[in-house]
């Protein structure tokens, strides 16, 4: 059977288990719109897909390394938020033989990449894919970034992995970005945060909506981007959308969503080219 060609999805995972208590820095409905927008992904696919790859700006590793693990717990990485957030639940199986196959296409590509036969979900995985997919029953494989010397992140080195992970597409397989187009903590609720977040905002969408070559070449410069470092003193949450945009062939990607919760500009973007 033909399958439909999937898309590669950059989106935001709000703060820590936002979606799943009041929030209690800000108003309560701080992150309903980003919840709203995680419920309508599904069905905005072609298809309902075989499984995901999703690429989490909370996993690091000196090497690409695929969570290989059959029935993978969840990791409740975050801090000071109430305790039912620490009981919530979320059993989508691994795929142990895709994850085998992701790390197999990276390092076809001449790309560092491993299997972690034990890593779990950590909350750039299941915070948003518990709101998007509830039902938790596709197949889901988490991969990480790849870090050099536990700071450096190479930005061609993640639209690389995009580019060779972007043959998964074809068969059914969704891949996920993971991650925050803002990320400073320090700088929410900030009255001088606004206006910088819109300026990184506009740049960002600029290039991601610009054709292929000129995209990816941006986004391999993204620290020359307007107030780069404020937005993103350290680019974790960042780099997953580099993966999304090397998976993205070579159509201009989109847009899909827009919002300023706690006072920063945030976004999300597809790929469909």
């Amino acid at each position: 059977m033909k399958t439909t060609r999937q898309p590669a999805i950059f989106l935001p995972h709000g703060g820590g288990p936002c979606f799943f208590m009041d929030w209690n820095w800000g108003p309560a409905d701080t992150w309903k719109r980003t919840e709203s927008f995680l419920q309508d992904i599904a069905a905005s696919l072609p298809q309902r897909p075989q499984a995901m790859v999703v690429v989490s700006g909370h996993w690091e590793a000196e090497a690409f390394t695929a969570s290989a693990a059959a029935a993978p717990q969840l990791i409740y990485d975050y801090y000071g938020f109430p305790e039912h957030t620490y009981h919530l639940n979320w059993p989508a199986p691994g795929d142990p033989a895709l994850a085998e196959r992701v790390a197999g296409v990276l390092q076809g590509a001449g790309l560092p990449a491993a299997v972690s036969q034990d890593r779990g979900y950590d909350h750039g995985v299941f915070v948003p894919l518990k709101v998007a997919f509830p039902e938790a029953e596709i197949p889901v494989v988490s991969l990480s970034l790849a870090v050099r010397a536990g700071e450096r992140f190479d930005p061609e080195e993640h639209l690389a992995a995009g580019r060779a992970l972007a043959a998964l597409r074809e068969e059914n397989i969704l891949l996920l970005g993971s991650g925050m187009s803002f990320h400073n903590l320090r700088a929410y609720l900030k009255p001088q945060t606004m206006e910088v977040a819109r300026e990184f905002d506009a740049w960002l969408t600029e290039a991601v909506e610009s054709p292929a070559g000129v995209r990816d070449e941006r986004l391999r410069r993204w620290e020359s981007a307007p107030h780069a470092r404020f937005v993103h003193p350290r680019e974790e949450h960042l780099i997953p959308l580099l993966v999304m945009a090397g998976a993205g062939g070579e159509a201009a990607g989109q847009r899909i969503f827009h919002d300023e919760p706690l006072g920063a500009a945030l976004s999300a973007y597809r790929f469909d080219g």
